[in-house]
């Protein structure tokens, strides 16, 4: 799992955003730092409350200068969905391969669902540098983050 200053690990996935276009995380950080709001899944309680939060502070962090990015295994399809049903504008990636998830190393199986390959609730914020600022992984789907002190973090940037 990278950590605060390592390298970024790249990856493009389907981006939905009302319509679905393709997201890099390198093109991305050529307009500012990205927020990586890894979720387990769409339509969920918790995961639907932390999309929202970040929707409410969404202002905040473009006025930091960020980016911020769901990131989930859910289609594209199903993300512009969970958008619309939220009502929110956070724009969500959708990683149905997990290849970023293996990549970040936050990948978690919940057996007893028979649910498997899913992102554990990580946020990383990555610096222009395509390095790693602030990173946070949750072993438990029930705790959402900090949400000032992620800001903070890209807030640091500067």
């Amino acid at each position: 799992m990278p950590a605060d200053g390592d390298v970024a690990p790249e990856f493009t996935a389907p981006l939905a955003t009302g319509d679905i276009e393709s997201f890099s995380l390198s093109d991305a950080l050529e307009h500012g730092p990205v927020v990586l709001a890894f979720f387990p899944g769409a339509f969920t309680s918790v995961c639907s409350h932390e999309i929202s939060a970040f929707d409410d502070r969404l202002g905040e962090f473009e006025d930091a200068g960020a980016q911020v990015v769901g990131v989930s295994r859910d289609t594209p399809f199903s993300l512009n969905e969970f958008r619309q049903e939220l009502g929110v504008a956070v724009d969500l990636a959708s990683d149905l391969n997990r290849d970023a998830i293996e990549e970040y190393g936050i990948e978690m199986d919940f057996d007893e669902l028979g649910v498997y390959g899913v992102a554990k609730r990580s946020v990383f914020v990555v610096d222009t540098d395509g390095e790693i600022a602030y990173e946070w992984v949750s072993d438990d789907p029930g705790v959402e983050p900090d949400y000032d002190e992620v800001l903070a973090a890209v807030e640091d940037l500067d």
